[in-house]
């Protein structure tokens, strides 16, 4: 059975006024238009601005 789980850890970048995540390129086969998935997000670290 292939892993479904993957883990990253990215800094959120702007895009016009709102904050995103942009997922690497090596998950594209993975998360395709229609996918259903699960997103957990832990803050571990505050932008000091």
């Amino acid at each position: 059975m292939e892993n479904k789980q993957s883990t990253i850890t990215k800094k959120i970048a702007r895009h016009g006024n709102q904050a995103i995540i942009v997922v690497p390129k090596i998950l594209e086969d993975k998360l395709k238009p229609g996918t259903l998935t699960q997103v957990t997000i832990n803050v571990l670290e505050e932008n000091k601005r």
